[in-house]
């Protein structure tokens, strides 16, 4: 037992290994897998649907070079890192379902992402953009966008493109409207473009007739437009924090908001936090049933 005890305790001691060992602990898991001599392949996650790879949280700068030849990859989390540049490398992933790249320092995206043509999701809010490149109008397989919370203040026309797009995410950006390319993505079912700089929302607005949650809360729109009234399968309507100071007589044909919410998560019809005049603040107390009816009689006197 002590000779084993004291041949354990020399190669603890080894002063080869000692060093190795205490950088190790430190070794992001891609490069301890390096190390080892292993196939970087072993990393991947194979689920019943996709196959994923993950590095979320590694404090990384630059993305390691042996992810380019994982072409397998579908579902692909970099999130909340301290990426400042995707490479034009990304091209190569073209089988790239999922892509999550949200919470990093990205001020653009090269055009190589026009290359990712079977890109379902694409996560791009928490970064620096100041624009998107028209190319990525080029994924028309694109069906969830979320850009919200970066220096945005357009988006290219291209983006009308985005045929299969329906949701879309634009908010905490610097928009002074509702980029016109927006209104013609038709299969949308969720527009967010809260806390902008919105002053108005546009009469096109009625175009999106698939809409049901739109949320433009936390600008600073002045009218309630009659054409919103007409996306009639809105479930989730939310202006609230605005300057809305009436509300149009026709608001009784959204009849899939069902009632005044008051929790943000909630269906319905958001709109505290605007200065309403009277009489309606109080009529907004007694519910939607009461402020519809209380529209529609005034409509018809």
């Amino acid at each position: 037992m002590g000779a084993k005890g004291s041949r354990a305790s020399s190669k603890d001691q080894d002063p080869k290994r000692m060093p190795l060992l205490g950088r190790r602990q430190k070794f992001p898991s891609w490069d301890d897998t390096l190390l080892l001599g292993k196939d970087p392949r072993s990393l991947l996650k194979r689920g019943m649907r996709h196959v994923s790879f993950s590095l979320v949280t590694k404090g990384m700068t630059d993305i390691p070079d042996f992810l380019w030849g994982l072409s397998e990859v579908q579902k692909l989390n970099l999130s909340h890192n301290q990426l400042r540049v995707l490479p034009p490398e990304v091209g190569k992933l073209t089988r790239i379902v999922v892509l999550n790249l949200c919470g990093n320092c990205l001020k653009s995206l090269p055009r190589e992402v026009s290359l990712l043509q079977s890109l379902k999701v694409l996560f791009l809010n928490m970064n620096c953009l100041a624009e998107v490149p028209a190319e990525l109008s080029l994924c028309r397989s694109l069906e969830v966008l979320s850009l919200s919370h970066n220096c945005l203040s357009q988006l290219p026309a291209s983006f009308a493109d985005l045929s299969r797009l329906r949701k879309l995410n634009l908010s905490n950006n610097y928009f002074a409207h509702i980029p016109i390319c927006v209104f013609s993505l038709k299969e949308l079912d969720f527009l967010h473009v809260g806390s902008n700089r919105l002053e108005n929302i546009a009469e096109s607005i009625q175009c999106l007739t698939n809409l049901q949650i739109f949320i433009a809360e936390n600008n600073n729109i002045h009218s309630f437009p009659r054409s919103l009234c007409l996306v009639t399968s809105l479930e989730l309507l939310n202006l609230n924090n605005n300057d809305i100071q009436t509300l149009p007589e026709e608001l009784y044909l959204l009849c899939r908001l069902g009632r005044i919410a008051w929790n943000p998560m909630d269906k319905g019809l958001h709109i505290s936090r605007n200065p309403l005049s009277k009489p309606l603040p109080e009529l907004v107390e007694g519910g939607l049933e009461m402020l519809s009816s209380f529209l529609k009689e005034k409509k018809h006197n």
